[in-house]
């Protein structure tokens, strides 16, 4: 394999599969500052597919982590001017936007809860001002990773040192279908029409609810809406792009004020640029009323105040326990990959928080859309039906129709 080829046909999946590049548009990118060396391969991809501007914002969390020790939690946490107008006028012109991640799990290890939670306030209220032009314009945008030696030091320290960061590469070209000879635009339309029948399947039962148990003490019911669709709508007017690459799931948004139970955690969640493992919620009629952790329990206490509608659910996901990125026998510590090895939930903003006017479900509406994990090799879901019939649609950790 020609890694350095490989990595050119990664930067054009995410340009042409991921974005949709159109020509004449201009591409918003913000990129991880340990991942420069990818990120102009990438925007030349973007060149290449017609894009008349590709603007480069670098995201430096190691210089966030030294603002937060000397500044207050309402200045740092604080969204600048100059970081709206810097991404709203290519917005408003149509632009569309990437995020390019890259992982370094040890940057906030020794940072105090309260001075990660207010770095990862601050870069979410910017990521904000795309998700919003994403929702109100219908722009495509896109979540994707860089590789980085902090990152593969971390996850891979059963490699020998000098190879992690190939391995990894190769390791994520896997993960996102990529190989030596294959058409990438062909073997994502596939996937996501696997995927688009799979949710029809599940749309044609009309389920109310899901009950979702395990043996690590989660027993959680999800009350789902009419309007709670898993497959997604075709549209010929519209241009058509995949937001998380990889990604394995079908997900759908519940019903703001119908979850009620306990749900724990299987793999951890990274916030500000630190680690939160080990944790659970209780919910009461949508709302969580208890935070379940030994560490992490105030970053995850201020997560769920982050605005009133923080602490209500927005997503449930459906992933086989049994899919690739799980079975690669690794934990990722970024949201994006780890998501896509388990069922999960999202806190916060729901996919769709457009409902008819005379529903009487209610969708959630947050500045926070915060994905934890839940799935496990054992995890059982039952669906309940319009007509009162439980369905099994997960067990042992994966799909049963």
């Amino acid at each position: 394999m020609n890694l350095e080829e490989m990595k050119r046909k990664y930067a054009y999946t995410l340009a042409r599969v991921g974005l949709n590049v159109q020509k004449g548009q201009t591409v918003l990118v913000e990129a991880a500052i340990e991942g420069s060396a990818f990120t102009p391969v990438f925007c030349e991809e973007c060149y290449k597919l017609g894009a008349s501007n590709v603007v480069v914002h670098y995201l430096d969390q190691a210089n966030l982590k030294v603002a937060s020790l000397y500044r207050s939690k309402e200045d740092v946490e604080k969204v600048e001017d100059w970081e709206v107008l810097q991404n709203q006028k290519y917005l408003d012109e149509g632009a569309c936007y990437v995020r390019l991640e890259g992982v370094n799990p040890k940057l906030m290890e020794d940072l105090p809860e309260e001075k990660a939670n207010a770095v990862f306030a601050h870069v979410d209220a910017v990521r904000n001002i795309m998700r919003k032009a994403s929702r109100d314009k219908h722009c495509q945008w896109l979540i994707a990773m860089i590789p980085t030696k902090e990152w593969a030091d971390y996850i891979m320290p059963d490699v020998e040192e000098s190879k992690r960061l190939e391995e990894l590469w190769k390791l994520l070209l896997k993960l996102c279908y990529i190989d030596e000879t294959n058409d990438v635009v062909q073997t994502w339309k596939e996937k996501r029409d696997r995927n688009h029948e799979r949710g029809k399947k599940i749309d044609a039962y009309h389920f109310t609810k899901f009950h979702y148990t395990a043996s690590n003490g989660t027993d959680l019911v999800v009350e789902l809406t009419p309007d709670s669709k898993f497959s997604y709508e075709r549209k010929d007017d519209g241009i058509s792009f995949t937001p998380n690459i990889p990604t394995e799931e079908i997900c759908t948004t519940p019903e703001k004020y119908g979850t009620n139970g306990v749900v724990y955690a299987s793999r951890p969640l990274v916030l500000g640029g630190k680690s939160v493992e080990n944790f659970g919620f209780r919910f009461e009629n949508g709302k969580v009323v208890e935070v379940i952790a030994n560490e992490g329990k105030e970053m995850l206490e201020a997560l769920v105040r982050m605005d009133e509608n923080a602490c209500y659910l927005g997503e449930c996901a459906l992933v086989e326990y049994h899919s690739p990125i799980s079975m690669s026998h690794r934990v990722y510590y970024t949201t994006l990959i780890d998501e896509n090895a388990s069922c999960h939930l999202a806190l916060g903003r729901g996919l769709n928080v457009q409902q008819p006017k005379d529903s009487r479900y209610t969708f959630n509406d947050s500045k926070i859309h915060i994905d934890f994990m839940i799935g496990t090799s054992d995890m059982h879901i039952v669906g309940t039906t319009e007509d009162g019939k439980e369905v099994v649609i997960f067990d042992q950790g994966d799909f049963m129709l």
